[in-house]
């Protein structure tokens, strides 16, 4: 019987056995029966609704206060994670995002919530894709399966010197365990500037059977002109110099082409968000906001880029200079690296500190 995991257009005919669970500040358990039963007393809206009493919008928000880390899901399984909406408050690379598969020590999604949402520079673009949709006025929605054998526990640190809020819902669903099981992660990632002649690396030292299906880079241009030249490279399964999968382009990688300008006067940028791929321009013609910002995102739903044994991913900044030749550029690249693997997986890099990781 179909277990209800990975439902769609083509199978939402189907009957599962899945039960339909979801955690909220208004039942942060999960559990049969148990949503809307904040105390008066007890919720931050309790001054909104005063006069209707318990049952009546009482806590829909969490504070996260300065320096703290909360747990806002800690579900026994199996069963899979389907969507995850929040909106906050405060500079999103302040508020780091955590999840933790099957009791492991170390996580297996740690990212800074902006980024993990396709909004690495704090600010509003709409994106609709598949995966992520960014929806007015500041509504992030994450539709990535995430199935899990045993637990799933996720956490949000706020590293700001000022408490953030929080509305959230995750939904989930609670069903029979699955064969061969591959565990979502993503790895956030800042180099400010990458040094001369260097490759940016997206990922690494991931060891495991597994699928690449996305990247997000959040590229902050420190050089006039064009900066897409550089070749993105997937290096799989023991691959040293040379990798196994080659990208002709920055712009050819996200699906676009010559600049992502505007065909007709040539005299622009065009951004445009689609299923799988997108691109969005910030737009900096203002005082004191000189250097060009952009967020661009590929993901491999179709055409996941699979590994036995191994992953790593780079890609490469040039622009041009004089004489027709390539421009090695020092750019501010920020990216998340989005896969399934088996478990246990190797920690991650230590993430910068807060004032590295600040947008300015």
């Amino acid at each position: 019987m179909f277990n209800g995991i990975g439902a769609n257009l083509g199978n939402l005919h189907l009957l599962s056995s899945a039960k339909s669970r979801s955690i909220s500040p208004e039942n942060m358990s999960g559990e049969v029966g148990k949503g809307g039963m904040c105390e008066l007393k007890d919720g931050f809206s309790a001054d909104a609704a005063r006069d209707l009493g318990k049952g009546w919008k009482v806590n829909p928000r969490i504070i996260v206060k300065a320096g703290e880390t909360v747990e806002i899901a800690n579900i026994e399984g199996p069963g899979a994670i389907e969507h995850i909406w929040m909106t906050p408050t405060g500079k999103w690379r302040n508020t780091i995002l955590r999840i933790y598969w099957d009791k492991e020590e170390n996580p297996s999604v740690e990212c800074p919530v902006g980024d993990f949402f396709f909004a690495g520079w704090n600010e509003y673009y709409q994106i609709n894709s598949l995966a992520v949709c960014v929806n007015p006025g500041s509504a992030f929605n994450c539709y990535w399966t995430m199935p899990f054998l045993k637990n799933c526990r996720i956490t949000l640190e706020n590293r700001a010197e000022e408490e953030v809020v929080y509305y959230y819902q995750i939904d989930y669903i609670l069903t029979e365990p699955i064969e061969e099981c591959a565990y979502f992660h993503a790895q956030f990632r800042r180099v400010n500037p990458l040094p001369y002649k260097s490759d940016y690396v997206i990922l690494d030292q991931v060891e495991g059977k597994g699928h690449y299906v996305g990247t997000y880079l959040a590229w902050g241009n420190n050089n006039s002109g064009w900066w897409g030249e550089g070749e993105i490279k997937f290096f799989l399964d023991g691959d040293t110099d040379y990798p196994t999968i080659c990208g002709t382009g920055t712009e050819d990688y996200f699906c676009g082409s010559y600049n992502f300008e505007n065909p007709h006067t040539h005299d622009q940028y065009v951004s445009f968000s689609s299923p799988y791929t997108g691109f969005y321009e910030i737009h900096t013609d203002k005082l004191y906001r000189s250097q060009k910002r952009f967020g661009m995102y590929r993901l491999h739903i179709t055409d996941p880029i699979r590994f036995d044994s191994n992953i790593k991913v780079t890609i490469q900044a040039l622009g041009w200079r004089e004489g027709g030749r390539y421009l090695p550029l020092q750019e501010d690249i920020s990216s998340v690296a989005f896969w399934y693997q088996t478990l246990p997986a190797k920690k991650f890099p230590d993430l910068p500190d807060k004032d590295y990781l600040e947008i300015i």
